[in-house]
């Protein structure tokens, strides 16, 4: 097919917004599945992706569309669906290259919300195409002409250039697609010599028996089945086993032309070779390396343990398979005294880390332990040593640091301007300041705040939903690093530190904080044979304690009759066995008191 028949676009919007069900609609429409076979959010093919409602990985799909009013020239539509919640923006950012144009959905009952600003940001940043979509006209919540006149005055475009669609009933998704084909530019080949090819990676997946299979856009000149490839950043070389297309199924073809999307099956079984942003071409004619993304920085690192150290070798090969499908995960194998062997994660969000731990959990069947979650810390010490702290037991002892830096975050939130003191209130108890107001005069208001990224992991977000009764929607983008006023907070059982419970906590905070671990911690700590004392420790002193009772054992139980002092002697023994036992005794803590201490 002719290049200037193919249009390629994909859909950005807030979480929420009805991305998954109008791209459904248009499956129907175009006649893209089988009525039989089509069911709710077909694109989102993981079954948690299904049960919370979410997109969670990007989904390319293509369909066919001929104009009504010509029925004549059939038109190739390549969508990628991409996820909407903030943590998986690195999804966004890979699809938005691979494109010429974006819908950006607004849910015509909420207007414009937080994310809708960050994707928009993105999509322009990548020079592509905007149509804007309000959805959900059906609804009897609509506000259709004030939305409209708030995304026409944010984008610069007239009210007509806004397409108002149901992704419930169908309205006006012909003329969605219509307005695709005529707004959205074809694609067009950056080099004009077509005898090479050249492509670029934007994801993967690894079968088993096909080995690695890459995502690619198709940038100059043509692949087919057989062709001698490279990736040229990994320098390694492969036979194109397969070229096809989603559809959104996998579809073997003859070929793939420039301005196409598809994938190729590689046949390389061998982990860390395929990379998203890599460049794959002809072996023995090379065309230069595409530009590429940019590499994803985790921000928030916590430990997984197996429950049974039995199943840490399974819970490597988790890992490296989940990897070959989230190029955001990083991890490396760490060993603490009394968890075992683990892994060290890193993750985009504390949504992608719930996500993870959950894919873990249903899909290889592992019973994990996950440590209290954490950012890097930039640390220099008195000596004058710099050094990346991403774990609180490595964080150095109170006494050894100078300065602390940390990363911080620019939060928007946009909430109903009646819960803007409710709010301010929030924002102070996280630590952050407000350096920007801005009304919608919808009787809406966007804030835009400062604060470290500590503080957005410690329930902002529910505190923020509960604040506003859920009108709020939030938004954040990694800043800079900045002086941090932090200190490591180290729980003692039976006088030893426990490093699994060590956390940093702000300065401000640490009085609350010691007082609260350690009252949970004694509850739930099973008794021993001897006094234990719970501690909690910041800055070189004791800043709380509790002190867990032994258990009485009955040594005079078996006893009857005779004089008293047969019992006495028998208690003043078991005194003495305790005492000994609570200077050399050590405190065996179970699997279960870990998990009950990680959960909220």
């Amino acid at each position: 097919m002719d290049r200037k028949y193919i249009r390629n676009f994909s859909i950005i919007a807030h979480i929420d917004h009805g991305k998954s069900t109008l791209a459904d609609r248009m499956l129907e429409l175009t006649n893209t599945i089988d009525k039989r076979k089509m069911q709710d959010q077909v694109l989102d093919q993981m079954e948690l992706e299904r049960e919370r409602g979410i997109t969670i990985k990007m989904q390319p799909v293509r369909m066919k569309y001929t104009l009504p009013y010509t029925r004549q020239q059939e038109y190739i539509l390549n969508l990628i669906d991409t996820p909407g919640h903030i943590d998986f923006s690195y999804e966004v950012s890979r699809a938005l290259r691979a494109v010429e144009g974006s819908l950006l959905l607004i849910d015509s009952t909420q207007g414009m919300q937080a994310q809708t600003f960050t994707t928009l940001s993105m999509a322009r940043e990548s020079g592509l195409v905007i149509i804007p979509v309000l959805t959900k006209i059906d609804s009897p919540l609509a506000r259709i002409d004030e939305v409209s006149i708030e995304v026409s005055e944010y984008l610069g475009c007239s009210i007509d250039e806004i397409i108002t669609v149901s992704g419930k009933t169908g309205e006006g998704v012909g003329k969605l697609l219509e307005a695709i084909i005529e707004r959205i530019p074809a694609p067009t080949e950056r080099i004009s010599d077509s005898s090479s090819f050249r492509g670029l990676v934007f994801d993967f997946e690894y079968s088993n028996h096909k080995g690695m299979i890459v995502y690619i856009r198709a940038i100059d000149g043509a692949i087919k089945k057989g062709d001698e490839l490279t990736f040229i950043i990994a320098d390694k070389k492969f036979q194109a086993l397969e070229v096809g297309i989603f559809t959104p199924s996998p579809l073997s073809q003859e070929i793939l032309i420039a301005g196409e999307i598809g994938y190729v099956v590689t046949g390389i079984k061998e982990s860390g070779i395929a990379s998203v942003g890599d460049t794959i071409t002809f072996l023995k004619k090379p065309l230069p390396e595409l530009s590429g993304y940019k590499i994803p920085s985790p921000v928030v690192w916590a430990s997984l343990y197996p429950e049974s150290q039995d199943d840490f070798d399974m819970l490597r090969t988790a890992l490296g398979r989940l990897k070959l499908s989230d190029a955001s995960l990083a991890y490396e194998e760490e060993t603490s005294g009394t968890l075992g062997r683990g892994f060290r994660c890193g993750f985009l969000g504390m949504l992608h880390l719930e996500i993870i731990t959950e894919r873990l959990t249903r899909e290889f069947n592992l019973q994990l332990i996950v440590t209290t979650p954490s950012v890097t810390y930039e640390v220099r010490t008195k000596t004058g040593k710099n050094i990346i702290v991403y774990s609180p037991s490595l964080f150095p002892d109170y006494g050894e640091v100078e300065v602390v830096h940390e990363p911080w975050v620019t939060v928007k939130v946009i909430t109903p301007s009646g819960y803007m003191s409710m709010l301010m209130q929030i924002i102070f108890e996280h630590e952050g300041s407000a350096i920007d107001t801005q009304n919608f005069g919808d009787g809406r208001a966007q804030v835009t705040i400062d604060m470290p990224l500590r503080e957005l992991m410690r329930n902002f977000f529910d505190d923020i939903k509960s604040g506003t009764s859920g009108y709020a929607s939030v938004s954040y983008e990694i800043g800079n690093m900045r002086k941090a006023d932090v200190e490591r907070l180290d729980i003692l059982v039976a006088g030893e530190p426990v490093a699994a419970f060590a956390r940093i906590v702000s300065s401000r905070r640490v009085q609350e904080e010691a007082e609260a671990v350690v009252e949970k911690l004694a509850k739930i700590l099973p008794q021993q044979l001897f006094v234990i004392k719970v501690q909690g420790q910041a800055h070189g002193r004791i800043l709380s304690s509790e002190t867990i009772k032994a258990l009485r054992k009955d040594v005079t139980g078996y006893l009857y009759g005779g004089d008293i002092t047969r019992k006495m002697k028998l208690l003043e023994k078991q005194k003495k066995g305790k005492k000994k036992m609570a200077k050399t005794g050590s405190v065996n803590i179970p699997q279960d008191v870990f998990l009950k201490m990680m959960k909220k």
